[in-house]
């Protein structure tokens, strides 16, 4: 434009030149100048703004002006190119998530029908794509069949494909009785001698299959002829429906499955689906693993096709328990991969070996040094995964030139980057402890520089996790949070550090040195942070005597606080403080107890009981040991310790145990119950026993029991889990038979009020004990109000539902369930100090394959604790003794012998000893193995 310009400029002063320069023709020669230089500077302008702005052709476009445009599709003489704008633009909405109601949709529907009388191919395909997006009421949809059957039966094969698919999507989402009406045309078409059609006719099925898998079912011979077809298409689609078709019966895939992988795919993408179909079968075949199938594996890593390769290594890296030299053929090829030219084979070779680093990280060590020169990759994924993968599989010794690159590394990556890397650098922190300076020292840099909150908080918590783990780094770790809390601008990430400040900084080797950045957020930030350090300030004057003068005076400056949470901070632990050492006590607690240990009750409990007490005021004052707890806070705190705990699971990735299928920890659960308003009266807790399954995984209802020891009582705890969809549980309790158990006596029932699908509940029943020590089976059945609801619309207020119940498997209480497991340090000077007075010994001969077996079950039998590492033993032993110590119900300790020997193959002799205190006790527990 600036070339054009110039050009004009000399030409319009070449003009003056030649024409003598007249007064007239010089202001018309400006004049035009002038108008050309605005113009031209116009366009520049415009060009410039197409280029930062994307333009839109349907901006702002509104539903009302195309259904007002819409009414073109009942002209006489149809515009094609003008139908195939307005088709767009209704696609375009609809994309968008634009709403039609029913009216509109009629008549967008009637008009587009019209349409199809026209001979426009482009406009035929658009149409085609119009009537799968909408959604055509049920009188409608016969229309529709009336219409797509003649092109069904077209010539035209486009016009055929597109019609079975459009037909098949329709009948699928609207009306599925009417499949048999068009079932003969997509019989023909699964066979037909067009790859499209055939495709077409397949995917029709695959949707059908879902809506009406009866009539599909009968397509089985079509099927399996499309599958021999030479089409890599047709094959593919044909061997995702016949899997569809047979995956209720489990032989019947493996048949299919055993003989294609006899013969040779043409298609790398049903090679793809084979490979996946089976590993599946692998997986459910549980510990017995197919070697024919893991030898197609194997077999497909020297596929021609780059993408059979990577799947047929992901399939082998994911088997479960698959054992490090089975990895080594995948890594191999992995490997290979890591050095193509193309960017997905890269990216997916290198996201493979970082999943394969959580579980196995020794086998991915070989693939380091390629690895390391990805580092550099211009694609910042692939260069974030290497680093992350080298992290975790990196040496101790290649630590620092590691972290070398990855300091330059870090400017050049999104924070979604940067997270990943810190969350690799934590778990080689963990891995690598003695490297724990270094590694400090880089995070601590990093967290200086700019960043997000999700970063910054990254960053955060992989330092407190460090300091957790590894105590020689606590002292660093924290001087490192004071020098960030300095500058940081996250209000969250300031009270988080204050807190572990306040826990940690007391038991420092200089805590005093703590004391001026805690006080600086008093005098610098927001009241929110002012608060938390007025409470950090206070743990350091209750737990250290000499700073506490000092820790008071500078509580009395946030007396006059402008915040009121500060001021009410500043007061209570000024007044605490300054009674700490006149003996003053609070609720009956000291400060230490208070501020120091954790609440012995839930503070959600805790203030109901504040509430209630509020709304009914007595002369006596609320006390901690008043508060209690219902069953539906407890179940909702359950549940809540299960998603912390499956969130925990998936972070510490696959290596790591799958947590218990119950809600929470055994004691936990029970030093809740006993707040509970039915179970005050039970006292405290003396033991738990292990969770009893009374129902197998995957039936109708499945039932765990937790057994609740207490001095004169013993609490059920039943776990509960509803699989059926369409039923809603109400009122569900286990009625439990005591006549085989005379010392039980049932004292209270509490019920699970609602059981939904997939909702895990619980219900507790309160046993007395009568006399004695009881032991026996319970004959428990589940009873509860049933109610049938449908699962998309959910359940109904009018349904009464009906009583029913489920019969479950026995409960047995044995001598375990009465004795605490408690190991001591010194065994033999315990064992000698008893005495044998009351002593018992028995021989028993033992039906176990083992002695670890055996050793196990006797451990379970009695409910001890082995002592002195007497039961780590290795496999293949044929002499063991064993140290167990055990404190019985009452407080009596019992300890234990038990020397075993291997006898034969199945049969393992056992002398057990045992001594405690009194004779009846020594006996019973004797007995118990028998």
């Amino acid at each position: 434009s600036e070339v054009f310009l110039d050009k004009c400029v000399w030409s319009g002063s070449a003009c003056m030149a030649m024409t003598g320069g007249s007064s007239d023709l010089t202001a018309q020669g400006a004049q035009w100048l002038q108008g050309a230089k605005e113009a031209v500077m116009q366009m520049t302008k415009g060009e410039k703004k197409d280029e930062d702005e994307s333009y839109s052709p349907f901006q702002s476009l509104q539903k009302a002006a195309v259904l007002q445009e819409c009414r073109c599709f009942n002209d006489r003489e149809i515009n094609p190119r003008k139908c195939i704008s307005i088709l767009t633009k209704i696609l375009w909405l609809l994309a968008q998530g634009e709403k039609l109601t029913a009216l509109e949709t009629t008549e967008i529907f009637f008009g587009v029908t019209k349409l199809l009388m026209h001979k426009d191919q482009q406009l035929r395909r658009l149409l085609y794509l119009v009537l799968k997006e909408l959604k055509p009421s049920p009188e409608e949809v016969i229309i529709v069949c009336a219409t797509l059957t003649k092109d069904m039966n077209s010539k035209v094969d486009l016009n055929r494909a597109n019609a079975l698919r459009v037909l098949g999507a329709i009948i699928a989402r609207t009306d599925p009785t009417m499949l048999a009406q068009i079932e003969r045309h997509l019989k023909q078409a699964l066979v037909d001698k067009n790859c499209f059609v055939a495709a077409s006719a397949l995917v029709s099925g695959i949707h059908l299959m879902h809506v009406n898998p009866e009539v599909v079912r009968r397509w089985v011979n079509e099927v399996q002829t499309a599958l021999a077809s030479d089409n890599p298409s047709v094959q593919y689609h044909a061997l995702a429906l016949l899997h569809q078709i047979k995956r209720q019966d489990r032989l019947a895939v493996s048949k299919v499955v055993a003989s294609l992988t006899r013969t040779p795919l043409k298609s790398p993408l049903a090679h793809c689906l084979l490979i996946r179909f089976a590993k599946a079968m692998m997986e459910d075949g549980g510990s017995e693993r197919d070697r024919a199938l893991f030898d197609f594996l194997e077999a497909s890593l020297r596929h021609r096709s780059d993408m059979v390769i990577y799947e047929a290594a992901t399939a082998i890296c994911s088997l479960t328990s698959v054992a490090q030299r089975e990895l080594s053929p995948s890594i191999t090829v992995l490997q290979l991969f890591l050095c193509s030219p193309k960017p997905a084979c890269r990216f997916s070779a290198v996201r493979t070996l970082n999943k394969i680093a959580m579980a196995h990280p020794m086998a991915v060590t070989p693939c380091n040094m390629d690895m390391e020169g990805l580092i550099n990759d211009s694609n910042r994924s692939i260069a974030t995964l290497a680093i992350t993968t080298l992290l975790k599989t990196g040496s101790e010794s290649g630590v620092e030139r590691l972290m070398k690159q990855i300091t330059s590394f870090m400017s050049e990556i999104a924070d979604d980057f940067k997270i990943v890397v810190v969350d690799a650098i934590r778990a080689m922190c963990l891995k690598f402890p003695q490297k724990h300076r270094l590694l400090m020292t880089f995070l601590a840099n990093v967290l200086r520089e700019e960043g997000g909150f999700q970063y910054k908080k990254a960053i955060v918590d992989t330092l407190l996790s460090i300091i957790a783990r590894v105590p020689e780094a606590k002292e660093a770790g924290l001087s490192h949070l004071c020098e960030f809390i300095e500058d940081c601008e996250f209000t969250l990430l300031s009270t988080q550090i204050l807190y572990l400040l306040g826990v940690e900084g007391p038991s420092t080797q200089e805590p005093s040195k703590y004391i001026r950045f805690i006080y600086n957020r008093v005098v610098l930030e927001n009241a929110t942070v002012r608060a938390s350090a007025v409470s950090a300030l206070a743990k350091f004057g209750i737990s250290i005597a000499y700073l506490r003068p000092s820790i008071t005076v500078l509580l009395q400056r946030c007396l006059y606080d402008n915040d009121d949470e500060v001021r009410d901070r500043a007061i209570f632990f000024v007044t605490l403080l300054t009674g700490i050492d006149s003996g003053a006590t609070l609720a009956g607690k000291s400060a230490q107890s208070l501020l120091l240990e954790p609440l012995p009750v839930p503070l959600a409990a805790l203030e109901a009981s504040c509430r209630e007490y509020l709304a009914a005021p007595t002369e006596r004052p609320l006390s901690i040991d008043d508060v209690t707890i219902d069953a539906e806070m407890l179940a909702k705190m359950q549940k809540e310790a299960t998603s912390k705990a499956a969130a925990a699971s998936e972070d510490a990735g696959p290596a790591a145990d799958a947590p218990a299928p119950a809600m929470a920890a055994p004691a936990e659960e029970a030093d809740l119950l006993s707040r509970m308003p039915e179970f005050v009266h039970v006292g405290a807790r003396f033991t738990s026993s292990k969770r009893v399954p009374l129902s197998e995984v995957g039936t109708e209802y499945e039932v765990v029991c937790t057994k609740h020891l207490y001095a004169s009582h013993l609490i059920l705890a039943f776990q509960l889990n509803n699989t059926l969809e369409d039923q809603l549980l109400s009122s569900v309790t286990v009625a439990l038979d005591l006549a085989a158990v005379p010392g039980l006596a049932l004292e209270t029932h509490v019920p699970c009020a609602s059981l939904p699908f997939g909702q895990p509940g619980t219900a507790y029943a309160c046993l007395r004990r009568l006399e004695g020590v009881p032991v026996g089976t319970i004959p428990c059945t589940l009873k509860f109000v049933v109610k049938d609801v449908d699962p998309a619309t959910g359940p109904t207020d009018d349904e009464p539902g009906y009583e029913d119940e489920y019969q479950l498997e026995e409960l047995e209480v044995c001598a375990a369930d009465f004795m605490k497991r408690v190991a001591v340090l010194d065994f033999r000077a315990a064992w000698e100090s008893v005495g044998n007075g009351c002593e018992v010994v028995e021989t028993f001969s033992l039906s176990y394959n083992s002695i670890r077996q055996a050793m196990e079950a006797v451990i379970d039998f009695l409910g001890m604790s082995p002592c002195e590492n007497s039961a780590a033993a290795p496999d293949d032993v044929t002499k063991l003794t064993v140290l167990l110590s055990g404190v019985f119900l009452g407080g009596m300790q019992v300890f234990a012998i038990v020397n075993l020997r291997a006898d034969s193959n199945r049969a393992v002799g056992m002398r057990l000893t045992v001594r405690s205190s009194d004779m009846t006790v020594s006996q019973f527990v004797a007995s118990s193995v028998a």
